[in-house]
């Protein structure tokens, strides 16, 4: 197994690090509400899931 021949500065290696974290988390709207919610989660805002009800909403004052 190849082994590194110098030492990488935790600058150097947290910098490489940090470009996977750059893209944004794709986000779609509910079917239902037309709110944002994320791929694969019940919506937040009308409590939808597959067509569903799965959450109980809550009436915000």
């Amino acid at each position: 197994m190849a082994n590194p021949k110098h030492k990488i500065s935790k600058a150097r290696r947290d910098k490489r690090r940090a470009q996977r974290r750059l893209d944004p988390v794709g986000t779609g709207s509910c079917p239902q509400c037309h709110e944002p919610k994320l791929p694969h989660h019940t919506c937040l805002y009308c409590g939808t899931y597959a067509g569903r009800q799965v959450l109980p909403v809550v009436e915000q004052v």
